[in-house]
């Protein structure tokens, strides 16, 4: 049986290695299914699995697999798998969106590695960590729509510990001589001082990040740096530097036969040269990424492109053409649900068709006449209607005074005063006088009839109680049948003994007591199971091998309650999601344009002449006349 589980786990290795994740995942599940008693083939087969669900993005998976090594481990007291287990633990949780759980496990990891004076799992530890920190800044950062250096001093504190755990990671990476990883650490290095707004620091580090990259002629890693150090040109207002960097990027994108990455290029492009008012350029960019982004069915990038395109043309003073692309943007922010495009998708339609000489008002006007029936039309003028002036409050609660009718007998019956809406109409007409006189009798009749607080309350609760009271459990603790609120009895004190002692009392507390135990039972805390273990045995001999087992330190209570004080944050709704949109670029500096064709806007605006008092040369005025 141990060898069909080996035999099983290897060939799931190979397939893996191979980079056939989901048949090496079939193996991989069929030797747990064989099961083993060895313990370390057991583990090796928890993080393989773990690995494989990893990329194939199936996240509650790979969760499940390497919480099952990190237990194993701690179980066997094997200090490398811990450290390992607690590494890949720490990256599945980043994923999820899980961070102050990713960050326990990342510490722990470089905790262990430091105690073993292992320098490459403790540079490894130090990576994770700033990936950690820096995707929560960037998380905590999303829903402000800040520019790089204008987050919150939440988000920076974030940004700035993950430049701290990648500065470590790069001086650890360089006593090893590992140059990969130092252009991982400077790269990493140069788009975390880019979020702090430190451009000359992160171009620095791209910089850097680009020789490297060319030393290993690791051409996705070189045009990452050069679309880097693009935007970071950006805002330090460089923007022919920047388009340079943007063109190499396209090029290096075209060899690599990138639809997506091609269109980020175009599109970065185009808005360089909206930004440098090149607007012909920024045309020829922008219809390049519109024909990609439609040829990969993008709609956010397709909105994007109509909205720069209208831009542009606008500019050009192309209004006739400008009309068209914003009209095409108003129609897939619709589609999308793009609330903000549709807004500045309809202010740009509003000022075109001014510049135009399109009636915008004629045409709502003629819209709204539409919606309204003929008949409405063809209604002939006349007085306002008075029918709801003349119409009594509804009382909602009885007043103090009919409280105790109330409680003792049945509840009266409420009524309204209706009122014809055609005879208010015809005594309007016909008595004038008699209708101002009703209308000042009806609002002092509206103001002394105020609603009842305590009442409102009151019924209020009774609402409440009836609600509480739809999500009870009826009992039956009589053959008779349910037992009613209606047919239970009031009990007096004396009659508890005899209600204690009644057969079905005994049968309804052993019901309360079954559901108190099981949601006791909710909370508890399971043992770990292993999946694949023939036998228990082998756990048991090493749960209870030594008698010095150490008490857990203060250290591992910090650590249960930032687990536990996470839960909270399960409980939160979520952020609406965005759609995928691959031809733009997560980096969009689409704001700042937006400012620069502000500012142009300010430029042509005239300022109103100064109010100064008349005077007429050579004349003073007389005083005291």
């Amino acid at each position: 049986m141990s060898c069909t589980c080996m035999e099983l786990a290897l060939q799931g290795e190979r397939l893996c290695k191979a980079g056939d994740c989901r048949a090496g995942v079939q193996f991989f599940e069929a030797a747990v299914q064989a099961g083993t008693d060895d313990l370390k083939t057991l583990g090796a087969i928890y993080s393989q699995l773990g690995n494989a669900y990893f990329y194939l993005q199936d996240y509650p998976k790979a969760l499940e697999y390497h919480k099952h090594d990190l237990n194993l481990a701690r179980t066997c007291r094997d200090p490398v798998g811990e450290a390992k287990a607690s590494g890949n633990l720490g990256n599945t949780l980043k994923v999820i969106g899980k961070f102050d759980e990713a960050i326990v496990c990342c510490m722990r990891h470089l905790e262990i590695s430091r105690e073993l004076s292992d320098r490459l799992g403790e540079a490894r530890a130090l990576y994770n960590l700033g990936n950690v920190w820096h995707a929560k800044g960037k998380h905590m950062g999303r829903t402000g729509n800040q520019d790089p250096g204008e987050f919150p001093p939440q988000v920076k504190e974030c940004l700035q510990k993950a430049a701290q755990f990648y500065e470590e990671n790069l001086s650890v990476v360089k006593e090893l001589g590992d140059r990969s990883a130092q252009g991982r650490a400077c790269g990493n290095l140069g788009n975390t001082h880019y979020l702090l707004g430190n451009f000359g620091q992160a171009i620095n580090y791209h910089e850097e990040r680009l020789s490297i990259a060319k030393e290993f002629g690791d051409k996705a890693a070189e045009r990452r740096a050069f679309t880097n150090l693009g935007n970071a040109h950006i805002f330090l207002g460089e923007f022919e530097v920047a388009a340079e960097h943007y063109k190499k990027s396209l090029a290096i994108a075209k060899s690599l036969q990138d639809r997506a990455l091609e269109a980020q290029a175009c599109y970065s492009l185009g808005n360089t040269y909206t930004l440098l008012r090149d607007y012909p350029m920024a045309i020829e960019y922008h219809m390049r990424h519109l024909r990609i982004a439609q040829e990969l069915s993008d709609r956010v990038g397709e909105g994007r492109a109509y909205w720069s395109l209208g831009n542009a043309h606008s500019a050009l003073g192309n209004h006739e053409s400008a009309l068209d692309f914003a009209s095409k943007h108003l129609q897939i922010s619709k589609e999308i649900g793009d609330e903000t495009g549709q807004m500045t998708a309809q202010m740009n339609l509003s000022d075109l068709k001014s510049m135009l000489g399109i009636d915008t008002q004629g045409d709502q006007a003629n819209k709204d006449k539409e919606d309204v029936p003929d008949i409405a039309l063809r209604r002939p003028e006349r007085a306002r209607r008075f029918s709801m002036e003349n119409m009594e409050i509804m009382k909602l609660t009885p007043d103090k005074k009919e409280k105790e009718k109330i409680e003792g007998g049945a509840r009266p019956k409420q009524k309204v005063q209706k009122s014809a809406s055609i005879a208010t109409d015809m005594d309007h007409s016909a008595h004038p006088g008699k209708t101002q006189i009703a209308d000042r009798d009806s609002k002092k009749n509206g103001l002394s009839e105020e609603m009842d607080e305590d009442s409102f309350f009151d019924l209020l609760s009774r609402f409440q109680s009836r609600r509480i009271d739809d999500q009870r459990c009826s009992f039956r603790l009589l053959e008779s049948g349910p037992v009613t609120p209606k047919s239970v009895p009031a009990t007096k004190p004396t009659d508890l003994a005899s209600l204690v002692a009644s057969p079905g009392t005994e049968e309804l507390m052993d019901m309360v007591a079954g559901f108190q135990v099981s949601r006791m039972n909710d909370q508890r805390a399971s043992l770990p199971a292993f999946p694949g273990l023939n036998s228990g045995a082998v756990i048991n001999q090493l749960l209870t091998r030594g008698q010095d087992r150490q008490v857990p330190d203060d250290s591992f209570f910090e650590m249960l309650m930032r687990c536990q004080a996470s839960r909270l944050e399960d409980q939160r709704s979520e952020l609406p999601k965005e759609l995928p949109h691959p031809t733009v670029p997560d980096e969009d500096f689409f704001s700042l344009i937006m400012k620069v064709q502000s500012s142009r806007l300010d430029e042509q605006r005239s300022q109103l002449p100064k109010k100064n008092a008349p005077s007429t040369p050579g004349k003073k005025k007389k005083k005291g006349t």
